[in-house]
């Protein structure tokens, strides 16, 4: 068992970037995340907004570090420190 330090030295920090929809029901363009995984930065970014934003992140794609995530569990993707993951809601024209 971890003790909450030790937990603390295994989480990254970085920066959840909204976009468009998202951006507007988060009421902000960014935000830190300190987490190991990508589901662990959504689920505490669920819980600082619930609400609209809850709705919007079932329809976003997301990049970490610029990657796509793609189909991939987000339970697996993990999180760099200083990283990026953006927050990409469907767009609308072409």
């Amino acid at each position: 068992m971890f003790t909450k330090t030790e937990l603390r030295k295994q989480m990254a920090q970085g920066t959840v970037r909204y976009w468009a929809a998202a951006k507007a029901a988060a009421g902000t363009a960014e935000e830190p995340y300190d987490a190991t995984t990508l589901a662990e930065a959504l689920d505490a970014a669920r819980g600082r907004h619930p609400g609209e934003l809850v709705r919007v992140l079932r329809r976003c794609s997301f990049l970490v570090d610029g990657d796509p995530v793609g189909t991939r569990e987000h339970e697996t993707v993990r999180l760099a420190e200083g990283g990026t993951v953006e927050v990409l809601p469907p767009f609308a024209g072409g």
